[in-house]
């Protein structure tokens, strides 16, 4: 009966450590992910403006995220 109580429990902290992990660095990794395709524009375009590069690269990429 313990043995159950306890797999319950951890079971429980896991998922909660889980939910918040992924609620904390993903903002982090969008923007890591919109930085690297910035540098990317910025070696494959001739004219470089890193705002317009910025905002493409976010725009695409959260709606890449919504799909």
């Amino acid at each position: 009966m313990k043995s159950k109580i306890f797999t319950v429990i951890l079971l429980l902290v896991t998922i909660i450590i889980i939910y918040f992990q992924r609620t904390n660095f993903s903002e982090y990794t969008l923007k890591k992910t919109i930085s690297s395709c910035v540098i990317g524009k910025k070696r494959t375009s001739d004219s470089f403006d890193i705002e317009k590069a910025k905002k493409f690269c976010e725009e695409k990429i959260r709606k890449q995220r919504k799909n």
